[in-house]
């Protein structure tokens, strides 16, 4: 017990590293791939998001999911990738490839699809080489560009709100 609160404290630190090292890039650049951070837990109809996506004009092929399971959630086969709390270690190494290579890909939005305060959801969205990253709750403020905060159930209100504040930015036509 005492060895996990040292490892969930060491990842923190990472955590707040990865925040403070963030280039912010200041171009306004449209939005043409989006990586989609969910758990399962909140929230489980995906197709309703990628038909969200789909209607801002941006391909099938260029969404990308990846989903966090809990301990108790079982192991679906129909996400692209998923992960774990086993799959990190001590001082922000990932063990679990899926995860490494989303956070390495630089998609033109991310968007953090989870309300619940967790350390290995805000470290994948910390972490990821987005250029403009879209949450679901204020917990951390410093995690993401632009906050909706709203109930992760309520998918159509918040594909209204977004493509509002993404036409607005002029991200999307």
């Amino acid at each position: 017990m005492f060895i996990k609160f040292l490892k969930n404290r060491s990842n923190r630190k990472f955590i707040k590293r990865a925040i403070e090292s963030r280039v912010q890039s200041a171009e306004n650049k449209k939005i043409e791939s989006v990586g989609v951070i969910v758990n399962i837990g909140e929230f489980k109809q995906y197709d309703k998001l990628i038909n969200i996506l789909k209607d801002y004009g941006i391909n099938e092929n260029k969404i990308k999911f990846i989903t966090y399971l809990s301990d108790v959630d079982t192991k679906l086969n129909h996400w692209d990738s998923y992960f774990e709390s086993k799959d990190f270690g001590w001082n922000g190494v990932i063990k679990n490839l899926d995860l490494q290579e989303f956070i390495d890909s630089e998609f033109d939005a991310l968007i953090s699809y989870y309300k619940n305060d967790n350390l290995e959801l805000n470290y994948a969205t910390a972490c990821s080489k987005s250029f403009f990253k879209i949450g679901l709750s204020d917990f951390d403020q410093n995690l993401n560009d632009f906050i909706i905060d709203i109930n992760p159930n309520f998918v159509d209100i918040f594909g209204k709100e977004l493509k509002k504040y993404l036409k607005g930015l002029n991200k999307i036509d």
